[in-house]
């Protein structure tokens, strides 16, 4: 039985074999492969692309998809072992995951950060909760710690752009936000693209380092796949000559000394990263850009790079739906 729930279940092979298959569906639909399957689809937490990609995979291959939204008609979930259950939370995932698992074939959970810091993300509870209690395979929708699908659409739409992603020189640069966000989506972009042999260069202010064991395992992709990794806080010195700009807030690191009332000031006195066409004018010529969105639009990234020829946000959130479809028959259903 195979879970999906970070890249490290697929690693650089696995990423590989998704990639291709995506690709080769996208050229020529397999038709029915999912008929008579269920996918049960758990949501924590709200989503647009996420939420219609996949019931759209199931669909049109014939299959189906439930979705369940925790606190709007379904039980709100209690994760933690040995928990009190004596607030608002009526049912623990040590029966919900079971007992879901009786009813569908495979099983999509999506739950952001709960808040704890870095180093409750990197547990991320929720998600493996579902991993140990349930007994059909789960693919995340975002977690806490990834977002493997995102990730994996990311790569593809590189590949479709230049061709290629072995050596390709990719930045990842943190934007400003109104909010500090999660680190699920920076880390999947970080890991996948490391999986994919790119050339990495994530830029970011001092006191918003990514999760060291995220940085560990994105080091060892790359030496695997013959990628590289460099990290600055020098924004313009990433972005030179880079052929692709993929552009994401994230909140401060637990090695930051930043308390909360810090953040919001902290925020906005980096809002001159937020990504221009000035920007994009230091990297190369043809260079493409990215977002996972959804987008605060002349906060987190000006108007003239989403609505420029260059950007490939929709392309990006468009493929979504075919490495999800080439990831669940990966996985196989059960």
């Amino acid at each position: 039985m195979k879970h999906v729930t970070r890249i490290l279940d697929l690693g650089p092979e696995g990423v590989e074999a998704v990639l291709a298959q995506a690709a080769a569906w996208k050229q020529q639909d397999p038709g029915a492969i999912f008929a008579g399957k269920l996918l049960g689809m758990v949501f924590f937490n709200p989503s647009l692309r996420t939420r219609t990609s996949f019931e759209a995979v199931m669909l049109r291959a014939g299959g189906h998809a439930i979705v369940l939204d925790v606190g709007s008609g379904v039980w709100k979930l209690e994760d933690r072992p040995g928990a009190v259950m004596n607030a608002d939370r009526a049912e623990h995932i040590k029966e919900a995951a079971p007992v879901l698992s009786r009813f569908v074939n495979m099983l999509g959970v999506r739950t952001f950060s709960q808040g704890g810091g870095d180093a409750e993300d990197e547990v991320d509870p929720v998600i493996n909760a579902f991993r140990k209690w349930a007994t059909v395979p789960v693919v995340s929708m975002e977690s806490a710690r990834e977002h493997p699908c995102q990730g994996l659409a990311d790569v593809l739409t590189l590949r479709e752009t230049f061709g290629t992603t072995r050596k390709l020189p990719v930045t990842l640069t943190w934007a400003p936000h109104i909010k500090p966000l999660p680190k699920a989506v920076p880390n999947s972009f970080l890991l996948s693209a490391a999986a994919a042999g790119c050339e990495v260069r994530v830029a970011h202010p001092p006191g918003f380092e990514l999760h060291p064991a995220v940085r560990a395992e994105a080091e060892a992709y790359a030496k695997a796949t013959g990628g590289s990794i460099t990290y600055t806080h020098d924004q313009e010195e990433a972005l030179a000559g880079s052929r692709a700009v993929y552009a994401k807030s994230w909140g401060p690191s637990a090695e930051s000394a930043f308390t909360p009332a810090d953040v919001a000031t902290l925020l906005a006195s980096y809002s001159g990263w937020m990504p221009t066409r000035r920007h994009m004018a230091q990297a190369a010529k043809d260079a493409a850009f990215l977002h996972c969105l959804p987008v605060r639009r002349n906060v987190e990234v000006s108007d003239e790079v989403l609505d420029h020829p260059s950007s490939r946000v929709v392309d990006e959130a468009g493929n979504r739906y075919h490495v999800q479809r080439a990831l669940l028959n990966w996985m196989r259903f059960a």
